[in-house]
């Protein structure tokens, strides 16, 4: 199997410094040393995990039109809550771009990148890493946060779905509307967790 290799990391760097600024760039970078830090923990590729964590928010500065445009014009509209929630379409308008531009990647990287923000049912642990890296990482502050980092430390699974149900939550408690894939990807893992 294709492995990253530590000139792809540099370039993936490089990349993400041209393309995101200010904030979102330091969040990137957060996430890069929060998902390889999870996958040394948990026996996972690091250099995959930084590659994914690099990439995750490549598209987040785009227009949100322009990402809906994308987004339908590739065929990555599959559910109406797609495009009633666009904030989520920058994870798989990245990993389409990935899997065009760099297709000798392993095939775990696209898919870290395109679930880091909904998840998906039958997550793996690379996309359960970057979901997870990308709310824990060091530039988060919010209630609760260390007790999601502890069980992340603990257990991938379990912790994964502490973060995923600590979102959903929160999102509630906004009154902001969830996308079905998230529910369907918390029930799953409530599921391998025998909850």
């Amino acid at each position: 199997m294709a492995q990253v290799t530590k000139e792809q990391i540099e370039y993936f760097r490089s990349l993400a410094a041209r393309r995101l600024e200010g904030e979102r760039l330091r969040h990137t970078l957060g996430v890069a040393r929060a998902a390889t830090a999870l996958a040394a923990r948990h026996g996972e590729d690091e250099a995959a995990a930084e590659a994914a964590a690099l990439l995750h928010d490549l598209m987040k500065e785009t227009p949100l039109p322009e990402q809906i445009a994308l987004a339908r014009a590739q065929g990555l509209l599959r559910v109406p809550a797609d495009e009633a929630i666009p904030q989520a379409l920058h994870g798989p308008l990245a990993a389409a771009w990935l899997r065009r531009e760099h297709p000798e990647l392993p095939p775990t990287v696209a898919l870290a990148v395109e679930n880091h923000t909904l998840g998906r049912p039958g997550m793996e642990p690379l996309e359960m890493i970057v979901y997870s890296a990308d709310l824990t990482e060091e530039g988060r502050d919010f209630f609760g946060l260390d007790i999601l980092r502890r069980k992340l430390y603990d257990n991938l699974t379990e912790g994964t779905w502490a973060c995923m149900d600590s979102t959903i939550k929160r999102l509630e408690a906004e009154g902001r509307r969830i996308h079905p894939l998230t529910l369907a990807a918390r029930a799953d893992l409530q599921r391998r967790l025998g909850h």
